[in-house]
């Protein structure tokens, strides 16, 4: 059994279309989404992509912004995300939203013996933030009910592989937004797309955290030309340079 496993990939249909191409070349047995699908400049695209491959989806926390509201923006980077989000989810059907209200709070795998929990943030809350740094103490509070020994989340944009007392927790990064630097530094994002795969066999579970390429100039040249508000802004957010992507 193996599952690939994708995150957060915030209306990137170009970053989308290439890992599911590279987890389709894998051969996995399934794969999951563990949210945060529409938020970007193909919410639709992203979105009918998705419904395309039939996967078991997770809701994020933009999911659930682009179906209530907005959330309150703390800094002039959270407002021009908020104001580009109102554009984006304006974008949506009918269709995709009913869609997007399928997502669920969790989903449970079994891994040939492994038993799995997915989620976005945490079990408990898809705003829960898992990092490598994150104090044992919080961590445990966030996990606290779900005792499965493998948990996987997203929500960070950032691929992880931490192990927690008799628990691994797996992070496989973004497929359309993985972070290079994020608040309080300038917003910085990666010219790659992040996934994971996850398996179990005989007793044996096997982690991999994997990135391909994609045509980012492609992908920002559409993005300045769709009329979203603050466009220079993202666009200049990537790194583009292939010194910057070797760097990273």
């Amino acid at each position: 059994m193996r599952v690939g496993l994708i995150s957060d990939i915030h209306g990137n249909r170009f970053a989308l279309d290439a890992v599911v191409a590279d987890l389709e070349r894998a051969g996995v047995d399934q794969i999951v989404c563990l949210g945060d699908v529409a938020v970007g400049p193909q919410p639709a695209e992203a979105l009918a992509r998705i419904r395309e491959l039939g996967c078991q989806v997770v809701m994020g926390n933009w999911d659930a912004a682009f179906l209530g509201d907005m959330p309150e923006p703390r800094d002039k980077v959270g407002q021009m995300l908020v104001e580009i989000g109102v554009w984006w989810a304006d974008l949506l059907s009918p269709a995709d939203r009913a869609f997007m209200e399928s997502f669920k709070p969790t989903i449970e795998l079994e891994l040939n013996g492994h038993s799995a929990v997915c989620f976005h943030g945490s079990p408990h809350s898809y705003d829960d933030w898992i990092f490598a740094t994150t104090p044992d103490e919080e961590l445990r509070a966030m996990l606290d009910g779900f005792d499965q020994p493998v948990l996987i989340g997203g929500h960070t944009h950032l691929q992880l592989i931490r192990r927690f007392e008799e628990q691994v927790f797996i992070n496989p990064g973004s497929v359309g937004l993985p972070f290079r630097e994020w608040w309080p530094r300038p917003v910085r994002i990666s010219p790659w797309a992040e996934f994971g795969l996850v398996g179990g066999d005989e007793g044996r579970l096997s982690i991999d955290l994997r990135r391909t390429t994609y045509d980012v100039d492609a992908f920002l040249a559409m993005s300045l030309e769709s009329g979203m508000p603050h466009a220079e802004w993202w666009a200049d957010c990537w790194v583009r340079d292939q010194e910057g992507a070797r760097s990273g």
